[in-house]
C-alpha cells in the first residue's frame, strides 16, 4: 500500500496527464477535418474549393496535412487556355497520388477558381492564374512554397518534384495512355512509304540537294528556336492576367520561354534565312538585272526588318542589352 502523504501527489499527477477540454475539442476539430478533407479526396482526386473551405480547412489550424492548390480560373469568359492544360497535369498528377499504394491523408490536392473564390484571390493578392501554392502541415507558407510555373513550366513531372521537396512526399506519375503520337508517326511513315512505292522506278528525288537542303534548314530552325526544351520543360502557351485580361506571349525572364515565344522566334528566324536565300540567289543567279535587283531588295528587308525585331525580343529578356564594358 502507498503512504498516505503520496495521494495528493498521485490526485495532482492524474489530473495533470488528463486532457483539457479544449485540447479534446482540437483533437475532434481535426480529426473531423481530417475526414472530410479523405472523404472528398476518395470522390475527387482534386477537391474543389471555394472562399469558406479554404479559410476553414486551409487557413484555420489545427491542421496536420499539407494542401497543395491550384489557383486558375477555368470559366470560358476568362479565356484561359494556359489554365485549361495546367488543369490537366494537376489532375495527372493528384490521380497518380490518390491511386498510388502509399496514399494517405500527409497531403492533399485542390483547386481553387477565380470565379467561385475571388475572395480568396483578393486575400491572398494573387492577380494571376493558374499559381500553384503549397501551405504546409505547420506555419505559414514560405517563398518556395509558391511554384515558379514560369520557370519550371506545369508538367505533373515538374510539379511531382516540387511536391517532394516540399513535403517530402515522393509520387510517381503516370500518365493515360497516349495513342496520337504512334499514330501520328505511322501515318507519317505510311504516307513516306506509299510516295517512295509509287515513285519505286524514279527515285532521283532522294539524291536532290535542295531536298536535303530544306529538311535540314527546318530541323535546325525548329530545335533552335526551343522546341526541345518545350518538351522537357512544358511550359504554359502564354500568360494571361485573369483580372486584367492582358495576354504576355514573350516572357520577361531569360531564364523561361512561353510556347508562343517560340513560334514568334522560329518565324523570325525562318524570315532570316529567307533574306539571306533570297540574296544568294540575287547575287548568283542568271536571272536578268531588273529580277535580281528586286530579290536583293527583298532580301535586305527581311533580314534588317526581322532581326530588329529579334533583337527586340532579346533585349526584352536580358535586361542589360546592349552590353558596355566597365
Amino acid at each position: 500500500m502507498f503512504p498516505k502523504f503520496l495521494f495528493p501527489f498521485l490526485l495532482l499527477f492524474s489530473f495533470y496527464d488528463m486532457p483539457s477540454d479544449a485540447q479534446k475539442k482540437k483533437e475532434s476539430l481535426l480529426s473531423e477535418k481530417v475526414s472530410q478533407m479523405m472523404d472528398w479526396a476518395s470522390k475527387r482526386a482534386v477537391i474543389k474549393m471555394n472562399g469558406d473551405k479554404f479559410r476553414r480547412f486551409v487557413k484555420a489550424p489545427p491542421r496536420n496535412y499539407s494542401v497543395v492548390i491550384m489557383f486558375t480560373a477555368l470559366q470560358p469568359q476568362r479565356q484561359c487556355g494556359v489554365c485549361r492544360q495546367a488543369d490537366e497535369e494537376f489532375h495527372i498528377l493528384a490521380n497518380s497520388w490518390r491511386y498510388s499504394s502509399a496514399f494517405t491523408n500527409k497531403v492533399f490536392f485542390a483547386s481553387v477558381d477565380f470565379d467561385e473564390g475571388s475572395d480568396v484571390f483578393q486575400m491572398l493578392s494573387m492577380n494571376s492564374a493558374p499559381t500553384f501554392l503549397h501551405f504546409p502541415s505547420k506555419g505559414k507558407p514560405r517563398k518556395t512554397d509558391n511554384y515558379e510555373l514560369q520557370v519550371r513550366g506545369f508538367a505533373a513531372e515538374q510539379l511531382a518534384r516540387w511536391v517532394a521537396d516540399r513535403t517530402d512526399v515522393h509520387i510517381r506519375v503516370i500518365r493515360p495512355p497516349n495513342y496520337a503520337g504512334p499514330l501520328l508517326l505511322g501515318f507519317l511513315l505510311a504516307v513516306i512509304g506509299g510516295l517512295a512505292y509509287l515513285r519505286r522506278h524514279n527515285l532521283e528525288f532522294l539524291f536532290n540537294k535542295n531536298v536535303w537542303a530544306f529538311s535540314a534548314l527546318c530541323f535546325v530552325l525548329i530545335m533552335t528556336s526551343g522546341q526541345m526544351w518545350n518538351h522537357i520543360r512544358g511550359p504554359p502557351y502564354a500568360h494571361k492576367n485573369p483580372n486584367t485580361g492582358q495576354v504576355s506571349y514573350i516572357h520577361g525572364s531569360s531564364q523561361a520561354q512561353f510556347v508562343a515565344e517560340t513560334h514568334i522566334v522560329l518565324l523570325f528566324n525562318a524570315a532570316v534565312t529567307l533574306g539571306m536565300v533570297l540574296l544568294c540567289e540575287a547575287a548568283t543567279s542568271d536571272m536578268d538585272i531588273g529580277k535580281r535587283k528586286i530579290l536583293c531588295v527583298a532580301g535586305i528587308g527581311l533580314v534588317m526588318l526581322f532581326f530588329s525585331w529579334l533583337l527586340s525580343i532579346f533585349r526584352a529578356k536580358y535586361h542589360g542589352y546592349p552590353y558596355r564594358a566597365n
